[in-house]
C-alpha cells in the first residue's frame, strides 16, 4: 500500500470515528425531542419508532399551559436563569481577578494554590452536601436562589481560575508596561488593555459555568424547599410518581429546558472558539 492510499484510509477512518462519536452524542438529544412530539401510543410501545409518525403538540402545550406542580414552567425556567446568570456574573468577576493575580504576581505558595485548585475539583459535591447545607442555613440563605448561586460559584470557580490563568498568561506583559509608561494606572491598564484581550477566554469559561449551574440538581433539591423557588431540573422530578411516569411531559419540559442553553451557546460560540485557540498558545 502506497503512502497516499494509507493517508486516505487513515483520514476516512478518523472521519468515520468522528461521525460515530457525533451520532452517539446527539442521539439522546434527538430522542428527547422526538419523544416530546410523539403521542402516547407511540411512546408506550414495544416497537422502535425513530421519529413521530403522528406528530402532536399535546405534551408541549400541556406543559406550557398547566405548568408543573401547580406553578408555571416559565417560573422554573426563570429561577434556573437567575441562578445560571448569577453564577456566571459573580464567578467571572472573582475568577478574572484571581487568575490575573496568579498569572501576573509571584507570591508564596503560588504553586500550592494552583495544585489546590485541581484537588478541589476531585472532591465530589455529594461529600460536601451536609456541610454546605449547614453553612447556607446559618448564613440565612436557605430556600433562596442567592444561596444556590453562592454554592455554584464555589464549585465552578476553581476550574474558571485555572482556565483563565492560561489566557492571562498569554497576554504579553509589554502591553501593560507600555500602558503604564503612558500614564495609565493599574485599574485603567486592567480595564483598557488586559480585559479586552482576555474577554474571549472569559466567554469560554462562562459557557462552563452557565451549563453547570443550569443543569445542577442535587444542591437545588437540598437547599431549596419552596416549590415555587425550584429550578427546572428539580421540577422535572414532578413528572414521575410511584405509579407512573409522564414521559411525554418530561421530554417536552426537557426540550424547553435545552433551548436557552443552545441559544446562549449560539450567541457566544464565535468568541468561545477564538478564546480557546488564544488560550492554547502559551501557558
Amino acid at each position: 500500500m502506497n503512502p497516499r492510499t494509507a493517508r486516505r484510509l487513515k483520514t476516512a477512518a478518523l472521519n468515520a470515528a468522528g461521525v460515530a462519536v457525533f451520532l452517539f452524542a446527539v442521539f439522546p438529544v434527538y430522542w428527547m425531542v422526538a419523544t416530546a412530539f410523539k403521542p402516547n401510543d407511540e411512546i408506550f410501545t414495544t416497537r422502535f419508532i425513530p421519529f413521530p409518525l403522528s406528530p402532536t403538540m399535546e405534551h408541549v402545550s400541556r406543559v406550557l399551559t398547566r405548568g408543573v406542580a401547580g406553578h408555571s414552567v416559565w417560573r422554573y425556567l426563570m429561577n434556573s436563569a437567575v441562578v445560571a446568570v448569577g453564577t456566571v456574573l459573580v464567578g467571572s468577576v472573582f475568577a478574572l481577578l484571581a487568575a490575573t493575580a496568579v498569572a501576573r504576581f509571584r507570591f508564596r505558595f503560588r504553586t500550592s494554590f494552583l495544585i489546590l485548585l485541581l484537588i478541589v475539583q476531585m472532591v465530589p459535591g455529594e461529600a460536601l452536601l451536609i456541610p454546605l447545607f449547614l453553612m447556607v442555613k446559618r448564613l440565612g440563605l436557605y430556600d433562596q436562589l442567592l444561596g444556590l448561586i453562592v454554592v455554584n460559584v464555589g464549585f465552578t470557580l476553581p476550574f474558571a481560575i485555572w482556565m483563565l490563568r492560561t489566557f492571562v498568561a498569554a497576554v504579553p506583559k509589554e502591553l501593560e508596561e507600555a500602558a503604564a509608561i503612558d500614564g495609565a494606572g493599574r485599574f485603567v491598564t486592567f480595564w483598557r488593555v488586559l480585559f479586552p484581550l482576555v474577554a474571549p477566554g472569559l466567554v469560554a469559561t462562562s459557557i462552563f459555568s452557565f451549563i453547570t449551574a443550569w443543569n445542577e440538581f442535587v444542591f437545588a433539591l437540598t437547599l431549596i424547599n419552596d416549590q415555587g423557588t425550584y429550578t427546572m431540573p428539580v421540577a422535572l422530578g414532578f413528572f414521575t410518581s410511584q405509579r407512573s411516569t409522564d414521559w411525554g411531559g418530561i421530554m417536552a419540559a426537557s426540550t424547553l429546558m435545552t433551548i436557552p442553553v443552545i441559544a446562549f451557546f449560539l450567541l457566544v460560540q464565535r468568541r468561545m472558539v477564538s478564546g480557546l485557540v488564544a488560550g492554547a498558545v502559551k501557558g
